[in-house]
C-alpha cells in the first residue's frame, strides 16, 4: 500500500522534476562535503525553507482575495483551489513555474552575499531537500497513508484542523515552531468552526 503512495509522489512530474534538480545540485556538492562550511549552508538552506514554508503560507497563499483577475488566477492555483479540493494532486504540490523562479531568485541571493558557488549550491540544495520534506508531510497528510511517528500523526491531524475548522490557524505542515511562536496555533476545540475553510475566495464577502 504505501509502496503505491510512495510511486504516486515521486513520479509526479513537479516533484519528479525537483528530485532530479536536487540530485544534480547534491552531486556537485558532494567534492566539497569535506569541510564543515557547506554543511553548515545546507542546514541553514533548510531552515530558511522552514521559515518560508509557514510566511508563505500565512502572508502569501492566504492573501485576501485580489481583485485583479489575473492575481486572483495565480493565487487559485497556488492555493485557493487546494482548500476547495484538498485531494486533487494537481493543487496539492507546488508548481513548478512558481518553485523554480523563487529557487534561481534565492541563489542569486545566496551568491551575492558569499560570493561562492559551492555554498550558494549547498544553500540551494538544502532549500530543495526540505521543500521535498514539506511536499512529501504535505501529501501524507491529505493521503490515507498513517504516519510512523505520533509526532507525524499529530501534524497530518494539525493539518486537516487548518482545512477543515479553520483557515486562520495552523499554517505549519511539517512543523508547528512558529504557529506556536507567532500565535496562529490553538487547540482546536478553542476554535470556531470557519464557514470559509473550503471557500478562500469568499472571505470578507
Amino acid at each position: 500500500m504505501k509502496a503505491k503512495y510512495a510511486k504516486e509522489f515521486f513520479f509526479f512530474p513537479d516533484i519528479c522534476i525537483m528530485c532530479t534538480l536536487f540530485l544534480v545540485s547534491f552531486g556537485f556538492l558532494i567534492p566539497s562535503l569535506t569541510s564543515l562550511r557547506p554543511w553548515i549552508t545546507f542546514v541553514a538552506g533548510m531552515a530558511a525553507y522552514s521559515a518560508a514554508e509557514y510566511f508563505t503560507h500565512r502572508f502569501l497563499f492566504h492573501i485576501k482575495t485580489p481583485k485583479n483577475p489575473f492575481f486572483l488566477k495565480l493565487i487559485k492555483q497556488l492555493h485557493y483551489d487546494h482548500h476547495s479540493n484538498p485531494n486533487d494532486l494537481h493543487l496539492l504540490f507546488l508548481p513548478v513555474w512558481y518553485s523554480l523562479p523563487n529557487i534561481a531568485i534565492t541563489g542569486v541571493a545566496a551568491y551575492f552575499i558569499s560570493s561562492s558557488l559551492v555554498i550558494t549550491n549547498a544553500f540551494i540544495a538544502g532549500v530543495i531537500i526540505f521543500l521535498l520534506f514539506y511536499e512529501w508531510k504535505h501529501y501524507i497528510a491529505h493521503s490515507p497513508v498513517q504516519p510512523v511517528s505520533s509526532l507525524g500523526r499529530w501534524m497530518k491531524k494539525v493539518h486537516l484542523w487548518h482545512h477543515f475548522k479553520n483557515e486562520n490557524y495552523w499554517y505549519g505542515v511539517t512543523n508547528p515552531v512558529y504557529d506556536w511562536a507567532l500565535g496562529t496555533f490553538e487547540d482546536h476545540k478553542n476554535v470556531e468552526l470557519s464557514q470559509t475553510a473550503r471557500d478562500l475566495e469568499q472571505r470578507g464577502k
